[in-house]
């Protein structure tokens, strides 16, 4: 039997080392389902002011900063920085919107299997869908012809493109934008989601006749509308400045 507080340090270790870990990983699954376990692993990495990233729609688990040492790091400098990749504006700016145009209509299909099996007398006994068979890539071709001039244009998208899937937001295979293992774990659904859906189309909608408004899209098949707008709304919503 191995000792927890070993299997701990390696589990620590492995996500530092790599990033992020498989949650079939075994040292993942155990922090997954062993309660007491878990409890160790979180409580050492936030004496290091970090805390462990993990959902039940992402397929791997990372680490982040903790909120309470966010200010030690990011306000450092004259400004508050709002990454640690060193990812410029432009490159937050297409992160979020491939995190909207990936990440929303997955958790929707996610959602909508769940709740298919809360009406389903054997849905408990059917898995969540999987990040691999709910997500769907963005063909590169569409993000260039509808997102090259609202994020700078093709050869910085491209340049940026590339950045992000060495850091491990996506993965590019043929031509087609996937999501990476880090894109549902390092943007926070809860605070991100509002801010697009509620703040970036809820503005959009405003601003058309009553008469014009067309029922809130889900994102469920297309793009959200008007690119620009969702753009610089998701910028701002991870505090960048002018």
């Amino acid at each position: 039997m191995t000792d927890p507080q070993t299997d701990c340090a390696r589990l620590i270790a492995q996500l530092l080392a790599t990033r992020f870990v498989p949650r079939t990983a075994p040292l993942a699954q155990r922090a997954l389902i062993d309660i007491d376990f878990r409890v160790e692993v979180e409580r050492r990495l936030a004496e290091s002011g970090l805390r462990l990233l993990a959902n039940p729609f992402a397929e791997h688990l990372a680490v982040a900063l903790h909120h309470d040492a966010e200010q030690a790091v990011f306000g450092l400098g004259a400004t508050w920085l709002n990454n640690n990749f060193g990812l410029t504006r432009d490159g937050v700016a297409l992160l979020v919107l491939l995190w909207a145009l990936i990440v929303l209509p997955k958790r929707e299909r996610q959602w909508s299997r769940d709740a298919d099996q809360q009406s389903d007398m054997f849905g408990a006994a059917k898995p969540l869908p999987a990040a691999a068979e709910a997500a769907r890539g963005i063909a590169e071709s569409t993000l260039r012809a509808d997102y090259a001039d609202a994020c700078g244009g093709w050869t910085r998208i491209n340049m940026n493109l590339g950045i992000l899937s060495r850091l491990g937001f996506i993965e590019r295979r043929n031509k087609i934008i996937h999501e990476g293992p880090l894109l549902d774990l390092a943007l926070d659904y809860e605070t991100l989601a509002p801010r697009l859906i509620d703040g970036a189309l809820a503005d959009l909608l405003a601003s058309k006749p009553p008469a014009a408004v067309p029922p809130a899209p889900t994102f469920a098949s297309s793009a959200p509308p008007d690119t620009a707008s969702l753009v610089k709304s998701a910028a701002a919503a991870l505090n960048q400045d002018d």
